[in-house]
């Protein structure tokens, strides 16, 4: 496992080095991320800062030759998914298109590479076969995690700290597990994105674009699911605790378009970062509570995963809460939304009048 960190660094230094020679194509053929209404930025910025990742991730995946049965598919998927992000950051393409194209990657990884959720085996004993919906469930997962790490790219070093966070987290998990390809694939994509960092990190000279988002998106549901595969029931919260903040951040933007009666897929200016800028956060310091989140999401998934059942129960459940009190006073779903909130006023003043 040394071994593998320490040649895993290459990846580091090759990001390091390719970044800036990215930022001077995208100035050259003009692919920069144009300021408006909805964005943070107040200045055109070169994007397409994904490409600078993925070479690095190849030039790892060169050195350290991870092997596993689904590593073709994984590859080709990664490969398709980086030429989809190229061509919106070149020429935004419509949303129904790029969300097809990820349906048909995730189909070829499910049909043709053979990587499918096809049980959790329940904590008492016996397991829950999910037969035909396995596929169902993992096209779903990739695509889902895939969109959700897209969504959360709204700040300078937003998606590839919470990236590299999460990636961190599930190398961990892989050693302790003894999934020694997963490790390393999450370790080399790990110091890729910290490489790209030191030039996307606010102000950023830089921005990943979806050519970083959907990519990394990708390669964290793939691994995440390689790494938790087939396990207890229990155990399967865990890439969801690690994944809270992007997981949590969709879901809520699902349900806030409902409610308000707008399109899925209508961008909105109500994501967790554009809410904790408006409460009065500055740009730096909402990334930091962001990234401070995803730490407490992950060391709880480590905790979670050590706990017995009741106790992962217990964490799960505080997670949850904590979740549910930040929505509520960040009003994310609107400002009425408060169940939990009235909740607690309420026990407050039957306390008070007994």
């Amino acid at each position: 496992m040394a071994k593998i960190v320490v040649l895993s660094l290459i990846s580091l230094i090759v990001a390091l080095v390719v970044t800036p020679y990215v930022i001077k194509l995208a100035l050259k053929i003009n692919v920069t991320d144009q300021p408006n209404h909805r964005k943070m930025h107040k200045t055109p910025t070169p994007t397409m800062g994904g490409v600078a990742i993925f070479i690095s991730f190849l030039v790892g995946l060169l050195v350290l030759q991870p092997t596993s049965e689904y590593n073709v598919a994984i590859i080709l998927g990664a490969f398709i998914i980086v030429a989809l992000g190229v061509l919106d950051d070149m020429y935004v393409l419509s949303a129904k298109f790029k969300f097809i194209t990820q349906i048909l990657v995730a189909t070829m990884l499910v049909f043709w590479g053979g990587l499918q959720l096809s049980f959790i085996n329940l904590p008492f004993g016996g397991q829950i076969e999910f037969g035909f919906f396995s596929s169902i469930i993992t096209i779903l997962w990739i695509v889902g995690i895939t969109n959700a790490m897209n969504l959360i790219d709204g700040l300078d070093g937003l998606a590839g700290g919470v990236s590299s966070i999460a990636l961190l987290t599930i190398a961990f998990m892989a050693m302790v597990m003894g999934e020694v390809y997963v490790f390393t694939m999450a370790l080399i994509l790990f110091f890729s994105t910290i490489g790209f960092l030191k030039y996307n990190f606010y102000p950023a000279k830089i921005f990943m674009g979806d050519t970083g988002a959907l990519f990394l998106g990708y390669m964290i549901a793939v691994l995440s699911l390689l790494g938790f595969k087939n396990v207890t029931i229990i155990s399967f919260v865990i890439p969801i605790l690690i994944l809270g903040v992007p997981i949590a951040d969709t879901l809520v933007a699902i349900v806030r378009r409902y409610v308000n009666r707008q399109p899925l897929s209508v961008a909105d200016r109500s994501h967790l970062h554009h809410r904790l800028v408006k409460f009065g956060f500055t740009h730096k310091q909402t990334v930091l509570v962001i990234y401070a989140l995803s730490i407490m999401f992950s060391i709880s998934a480590i905790l979670f995963s050590m706990a017995t059942v009741w106790g992962s129960v217990l964490i799960f459940a505080s997670a949850l809460i904590t979740l549910q009190i930040l929505i509520e006073n960040l009003e994310l779903i609107s400002v009425n939304y408060k169940p939990l909130t009235k909740l607690f006023r309420g026990l407050v003043q039957n306390t008070k009048q007994l």
